[in-house]
């Protein structure tokens, strides 16, 4: 296999990884809305094999890192072509994945904030009825 139909394939595997964790991202998303934990931490064990596998594309991929992509030998424009625009595809997929990262933790730790909210409510209206029947 030459290089660049490596570097090819390497690419499309990295837009492949990305494409699926994009889509767990927005699922992620939902489930923190509905404040599903155990469909959350299941969806979170999947992600993480997800991400093993990217870091694994990136470490395949850091030999090309340095390369000049000028004096890569494609087999034709149209390959070339290609493996550009899905770069960039890949590019546009990383920040996507982040962005739904950085949400998905701020609705979270809202979420986080309201429950612990309503059971300092639950624990003053306990200790208000436990006062009371002190009196009684």
């Amino acid at each position: 296999m030459s290089s660049t139909s490596l570097l090819a394939d390497l690419i499309r595997r990295k837009h492949d990884v990305l494409s699926q964790l994009s889509m767990v991202g927005r699922r992620q998303q939902e489930v923190v809305e509905r404040g599903e934990t155990t469909t959350l931490l299941e969806l979170l064990a999947g992600k993480q094999k997800m991400i093993a596998l990217l870091q694994q594309v990136e470490r395949e991929l850091a030999p090309f890192h340095g390369d000049d992509p000028q004096a890569r030998v494609w087999p034709s424009a149209e390959a070339r072509e290609q493996c550009a625009q899905l770069s960039a595809e890949c590019n546009r997929l990383l920040a996507e994945v982040v962005e739904l990262e950085r949400t998905s933790a701020e609705r979270l730790a809202i979420r986080r904030n309201d429950v612990a909210e309503q059971l300092r409510h639950v624990h003053t209206a306990s200790q208000a009825r436990n006062a009371y029947q002190a009196q009684r």
